[in-house]
């Protein structure tokens, strides 16, 4: 027979809850495609990208999730840019800065990170508009 899980509400958002809570004051940080692009999963080290800005999660990243979705607080946005470039995946991180929880796309909309430019120079303020996480029921 087939797998075929289906989780409740009570499963997705004990799940989604875990998950804010590993990035309670984490980092945000933000790449270009530079080399090899997005790594192939957020166990991937980070190589060529460049690192263009990097922004933190509020100390309550999250507030409880509902039927699975997390719908994420303000960030911290980062007031001068590291690089200058074209922003198209971020990696979240716990607030140590080095444990790594999860890898998106980001863009201006229709992507897991939303910033008002993708167009990163240096020296620029960053800011993140929204980011929301849905857990899937199955």
């Amino acid at each position: 027979m087939a797998l075929n899980p289906k989780y409740s509400n009570a499963g997705v958002n004990a799940e989604a809850d875990a998950l804010a809570r590993l990035l309670d004051s984490g980092f945000l940080r933000i790449y270009d495609s530079t080399g090899t692009g997005q790594p192939a999963n957020a166990d991937t080290a980070v190589t060529t990208q460049v690192l263009l800005a990097e922004l933190r999660f509020n100390a309550t990243s999250a507030p409880a999730a509902a039927a699975g979705l997390l719908t994420f607080n303000a960030f911290t946005q980062d007031l001068s840019a590291n690089a200058t470039g074209t922003a198209t995946w971020a990696r979240a991180l716990k607030s140590d800065g080095s444990t790594v929880v999860m890898d998106g796309s980001v863009g201006t909309a229709a992507a897991d990170y939303i910033i008002n430019s993708t167009a990163i120079a240096a020296g620029a303020e960053v800011d993140a508009n929204s980011l929301t996480l849905q857990i899937s029921k199955g």
